[in-house]
Formats: C-alpha cells, structure tokens, sequence
C-alpha cells in the first residue's frame, strides 16, 4: 500500500455519488464506496475516511484505486471473486432435481439434505457429497422437499363458478336494512385449564405457564356477521347439531333482524345447514314462517375462503382465543366481551374480490359455453 491514490472526481460524478448517497436505495457496501470517494475527493486523509465512515483501510485503498485505474463504475461495484468450481455439473445437478421432486426411499417420509446427498454419492462417481452442496442447488431451484402445503383443490366448473359469482353479487351491493346479507359458520374450539398456576410475567421476565393441561371438554361458536356494517354475533354452545342451527336461524329471524323483510345468509355445505334442519327441530308452521324470511346462498364446495365470516374467525380466535379458557362460563364471557369491544370500535371487513376480478383472474377456469367450444 506504498501507492497512494488521489481522487479527483469531475462535477457530473460529484453529482452521480450525492444522489446515490440522497436515493439510499442500494447496497450498504455501495453507499460506503460513493462515501469514502466523496471524502477523498474533499481532501481527507485515509485515516480520516476509515474513522468517519467506519471502513478498514484496505477498503479505502481498494477503492481508491480501482477509480483511478478502472473508473467510477467499476470503484462502485463489488471485485470478481475467485472461487472453487462447483462440484456438481448441470447434468447432475438436474439428476439432483428430480430425486428431490420424487418420492423418499421406503422407510422415510421425506428428503432431507443427509438423504440426497447419499442419493447422489450413489447415483454418481462422486466419493462423497456435503448437505452443504445439496442446499445451495436446491436454493438456486427453489426447492424444498423436507416440506409439504395441505390444501384443498376445488373442482372449478359451472356450479362452482355460478355460486362464488351469486356470493360476490351479494357483497358487491348496496347495504338494505330491509335484506341484509349475513355471513354464517360456526367453530370449534377446546376448553383447556391449568394444571399449575401460571407465573405473572416481571420486568426482565416472560410469564411462564406450565406445559401440561388439563381438558375439560369441548364447546363450540357460532358467528353471524353483517357483510356490510359493523356487527357480530357469537353465541356459544355444546354442540353443533341440526337442532343448534335451527335456533340460530330462528335468532337470526326474530331476534337479531326482527324488522327485516328477507334475510339473506351466506353459508357453507355442512349437511346441518339446510332448511330440513328447521322442520327436525320446529313444527312445521314454525319452520315454514322461519323459513320464509330467510334466503340461503351457498359457497362453493372447498371454497370457505368466500364466506367473509371466516376472516372474522380469525381474528375472533387471534384476539380472544388464543389462550387457555377452562370453563364454558370463561368462555361465554370473553367472547362477550370481545364481541362488544369488536362491534363498538366498528371494525369492518373490507372486501375486495369481485365478480369482475373473480372473471380476470380465473379466466382459465372457467368453464367454456357450449356454443364457444
């Protein structure tokens, strides 16, 4: 480092790193390099430049020099590094792909980095293999076979598509006190005590519980939700029966919308939801006057995601369930509170999903018009 550098910087590469510096939108190491250049520039010393801007010494050398002997671009960018070769050619590292994407040898459930690397010390005349190695190539494709998604592939065909686009209609309208769309389901949930009593959390202390529980039953909630203002009914329960939904419809007419001329409920295909669940549990002059005020719109099979009410599930359980409740009572309570606490702050649910963007997005699926084929 016997050479020294000087830097003189031209008014338009002054300007250049002053806006780099001012954007702050690239690599921290990048913004160091246009530092250390306008500070050489001004006229301080190396040492100067290493204590303001917290660098080392080869770093303004390294710098330094590659402007004056390369320019401003290349004293901005990194240096070509050398490296080791990879290990694996594109051949075998395709051969490395397709054992990740097939199944695991008998015995495991899954691949892991340990297994392939095996694999392909058999599979090639490599003597050995580092998990190292493995991961890398897997990162580069994106893959990660020790891991699996559960979820539900629908059947989009006519009846999928007419239903999702009658639930979207309904969201999409005007609010009608007089037909309210309400979003209905219900949800389970476990009633779990203490063993032991709980530590108060401390400055400087988490609260700690113990880990083990006792069960003592279960209960389950149904939610009704007012798709478009800010309401919310909870009523928990013991079960989820045929008769248990029939009283929530009959709440629901006579309680909740006792003014409405037609209820319109939004829904899920559970078999207790239907309109026979009100003539098992009522007579049937009963059943038929509930009946008469209600309309059901249901989802589409494997399609919960459109019920705007399972959103609100989530935050139910986030917010209050998300802890150890013991007791029905407990139970009844808290989400009574959670209830009102939800419905005065007059949180709402702002859909977004349209018939429109439903038709945009889900082109491909739909189904194709005989007179189009």
């Amino acid at each position: 480092m016997n050479i020294r550098y000087r830097v003189d910087l031209s008014g338009e590469e002054r300007e250049e790193l002053s806006q780099l510096l001012s954007a702050g939108r690239c690599a921290a190491r990048k913004l160091k390099r246009a530092q250390i250049l306008l500070a050489s520039d001004a006229g301080a010393s190396d040492v100067e430049i290493e204590r303001n801007i917290a660098v080392g010494g080869s770093t303004v050398y390294r710098t330094k020099r590659r402007f004056v002997e390369v320019g401003l671009e290349a004293a901005l960018s990194e240096e070509p590094r050398p490296g080791a070769e990879r290990k694996l050619t594109g051949r075998e590292e395709a051969l490395l792909i397709a054992t990740a994407c097939s199944k695991p040898p008998a015995g495991r459930g899954r691949w892991t980095l340990e297994l392939l690397a095996g694999e392909m010390v058999k599979l090639t005349e490599h003597e050995e293999l580092s998990r190292e190695t493995v991961r890398r190539r897997l990162a580069e494709n994106h893959l990660k076979p020790w891991r699996k998604d559960m979820w539900c592939i629908p059947q989009v065909d006519a009846e999928y598509v007419a239903r999702m686009e009658d639930v979207l209609d309904l969201y999409a309208e005007e609010p009608d006190a007089k037909r309210p769309v309400v979003c209905f389901d219900e949800s389970p949930t476990q009633l779990i005590g203490e063993v032991r009593e709980p530590i108060l959390a401390k400055p400087g202390r988490l609260e700690r519980f113990d880990c083990e529980y006792r069960r003592n039953g279960t209960a389950n909630l149904f939610i009704f939700l007012d798709a478009h203002r800010s309401w919310r009914k909870v009523k928990v329960t013991e079960r989820r029966a045929a008769e248990d939904f029939a009283q929530c419809m009959r709440d629901l007419s006579d309680v909740h919308f006792p003014k409405a001329e037609k209820i319109r409920v939004v829904l899920d295909n559970l078999s207790t939801h239907s309109p026979s669940a009100l003539y098992q549990t009522f007579p049937a002059p009963e059943a038929r006057r509930i009946l008469r005020r209600l309309e059901f719109h249901y989802t589409p099979r494997h399609a919960s995601w459109l019920n705007m009410v399972e959103i609100e599930i989530g935050v139910l359980r986030s917010q209050c369930l998300d802890r150890r409740i013991d007791s029905r009572q407990l139970l009844v309570s808290e989400v009574a509170a959670w209830e009102r606490q939800r419905n005065k702050s007059r949180a709402r649910i702002k859909w977004m999903f349209t018939p429109e963007k439903a038709r945009a997005k889900m082109a491909r699926a739909y189904p194709i018009p005989i007179n189009e084929s």
